[in-house]
């Protein structure tokens, strides 16, 4: 059985849209006889890469076209959600010190509305306003050292995070801030956004057999060039070493994982996490190394990834067993590694 390992080593610190969401290698497993030939889409975007996998392209469609339809759709969304550039809707929405109402794209708005549902669901272990927490702790857009800061400095910068703080409008699409100094920070949820805007493409296109894929986060539909079902390879969070876990099947579902063991620094012997937790200020410590989730969108899934990381490996559970959420935990443990996956998860596993 081949691995081709599609999601980079390393992502940009500097450019990229997302920091909070997650990023595990993604490996898919395709036969060394291919049934069907493959077209395989890639690029740059969000700081990290995308991919798309096609192992039946429709005839009337032309490669290239779909490739500059792809590219257009996620300059979009980066034009409304990245908070590195001054002039997205939510840098515009940011820098906003009243409570006026400001004017977004509707998919900007579904993409809030999504994040500040999550966040209820979740009692708040995901919040879209996390952003200026992010920053203190030296992982956000520009940071030049890490470290650990005072217990002040975390309790001033907890006054300013809450998701019941952002107020959004349907008509016209607006959001507004009771509370100066919230921002939103959609980077743990819009590239799971991005994913399914691809997908709907694709389908509008005639395309039935893709997975698509941003930074580890990804979706599929119909069967790989092997002809049958996509398969995908759930990292052992090992760091450097590249290893499988568990594989899944995928078959019109949307997958994302999230883990604490790749963007992290170490001050006196501990290590410091980039999954933070919006209620206390404080990198993740209880022992959950990585959330696998398995839902209808990439952008469920990837809110509720990084939620249920948050929460660990005993309140996480209980939420996806309550909420019939597909997730599959791997905590570490002296002896290795533990696993646990939920009741619907165990239907997408093979090995």
């Amino acid at each position: 059985m081949d691995t081709t390992i599609t999601r980079r080593d390393v992502i940009r610190q500097g450019k990229r849209l997302a920091l909070a969401t997650p990023f595990l290698s993604l490996i898919t497993y395709d036969g060394a006889n291919a049934a069907r030939r493959l077209t395989v889409l890639t690029g740059a975007t969000m700081g990290t890469t995308y991919s798309v996998k096609i192992s039946k392209m429709p005839a009337n469609v032309d490669r290239f076209e779909m490739e500059n339809a792809i590219v257009r759709i996620l300059e979009t969304v980066n034009a409304q959600m990245s908070t590195y550039r001054l002039e997205s809707e939510l840098s515009k929405f940011n820098a906003e010190s009243s409570a006026s109402w400001v004017e977004i794209s509707p998919d900007t708005l579904a993409v809030v509305k999504e994040a500040l549902r999550i966040a209820r669901l979740t009692d708040g272990a995901f919040d879209p306003t996390i952003g200026p927490l992010v920053d203190l702790w030296g992982f956000g857009a520009g940071s030049t050292r890490q470290g650990v800061p005072s217990k002040r400095h975390i309790g001033e910068i907890l006054k300013r995070i809450g998701h019941n703080n952002v107020l959004t409008m349907s008509s016209p699409p607006s959001i507004a801030k009771s509370q100066p100094g919230i921002r939103i920070d959609l980077s743990g949820i819009a590239k799971g956004f991005g994913v399914d805007k691809i997908a709907k493409y694709l389908e509008r296109a005639g395309v039935e057999y893709y997975l698509a894929e941003i930074g580890g986060e990804l979706r599929g539909r119909g069967y790989s060039q092997r002809g049958d079902v996509w398969r995908v390879g759930i990292e052992r969070p090992l760091g450097a070493r590249r290893t499988v876990q568990r594989v899944v099947r995928l078959g019109g579902q949307a997958l994302a994982t999230s883990g604490d063991y790749r963007i992290l620094f170490e001050r006196k012997g501990i290590s410091y996490s980039h999954i933070l937790d919006p209620r206390d200020g404080q990198p993740v410590q209880h022992g959950l190394a990585s959330v696998t989730v398995i839902a209808p969108t990439a952008m469920q899934a990837d809110a509720l990834s990084t939620a249920l990381m948050v929460l660990g490996p005993e309140a996480g559970f209980r939420l996806a067993k309550r909420e019939n959420i597909a997730a599959f935990f791997i905590a570490k443990t002296a002896n290795g590694f533990t696993e646990k996956a939920s009741p619907e998860f165990v239907r997408y596993l093979i090995a």
